[in-house]
């Protein structure tokens, strides 16, 4: 093979099921890089939520965040190309949040937001706490989500979560439907919503073209229907055992699940 670009997701591929990153996939990855390979990291997730896992795999590439919303350079300390949410969009969002009685949580600026703490909040603000201060999530609760949006910069995304899994989809359809979003699962009981147009797949091809560089030549790894762009976008793209049936058949290669060293044996089959 003659990919030189890897793209990991991190929740359900990178990372266990405990947040930590294997001791295997880290070594692999260090030998990837060595051999001229580039690694991005491309998530869900916000900037300040990945501090730990950018540092230890010493990443001097942007981070794709938020499913695509932005990119953020993270020595720079600033985000490079971005497509936030309309403050009206959102306005209007928070409003349907509130007559479904659905939590959600508000991606801004340099923090996450929420009214009250439940499902990831409570998820994410626990395994923080096993981190050093310097390397924590910003959480902040707010009296209204809706006087917080008025007063943002950037609102990044939505995140919504809610025990009742087919409410959750329902209501994702809901949004699509009247508001023209873009809904997409990241987790079991978790939607994603951003502005439509936004994913993985385009701002990773984005910035691999910016580049000079093929998509031909990126290999994706990911887990969830939110990596579906990217794992369709990349020459080779690489489904984690543990994911669902739907993402596996979008992808070239399924490997083993996210507790195992399938990552790891992946690039020293394939890649070096």
């Amino acid at each position: 093979m003659t990919s030189r670009v890897i793209a990991l997701d991190l929740d359900g591929t990178l990372l266990t099921p405990q947040k930590t990153l294997l001791p295997s996939s880290l070594e692999a990855l260090k030998r990837a890089q060595e051999a001229g390979y580039q690694l991005l990291i491309v998530t869900g997730r916000h900037h300040v939520a990945i501090h730990p896992f950018y540092q230890a795999l010493a990443l001097d590439t942007p981070a794709i965040c938020c499913n695509g919303t932005y990119s953020y350079d993270y020595h720079a300390k600033k985000v490079l190309e971005a497509d936030p949410l309309p403050a009206d969009d959102a306005l209007k969002l928070i409003t349907l949040l509130d007559e479904h009685d659905v939590h959600g949580l508000m991606y801004v600026d340099d923090a996450m937001l929420f009214e009250r703490p439940t499902g990831h909040v409570i998820r994410t603000r626990n395994w923080a706490q096993s981190l050093p201060e310097a390397q924590r999530p910003v959480f902040t609760q707010v009296a209204s989500l809706r006087d917080a949006a008025r007063e943002v910069n950037a609102i990044w995304k939505f995140a919504l979560t809610d025990e009742d899994s087919v409410k959750l989809n329902h209501f994702a359809s809901h949004v699509e439907e009247t508001l023209g979003l873009e809904c997409e699962r990241s987790w079991h009981d978790q939607v994603d919503i951003a502005r439509r147009g936004n994913s993985k797949g385009k701002r990773l091809t984005q910035y691999i073209e910016s580049r000079g560089g093929s998509m031909s030549d990126v290999i994706a790894f990911g887990d969830n229907y939110n990596d579906i762009s990217m794992l369709e976008a990349a020459g080779i793209g690489v489904a984690m055992g543990n994911a669902d049936d739907a993402v596996k058949a979008r992808a070239n290669v399924v490997i083993g699940d996210n507790t195992t060293d399938s990552i790891a044996k992946f690039i020293y089959t394939h890649l070096l």
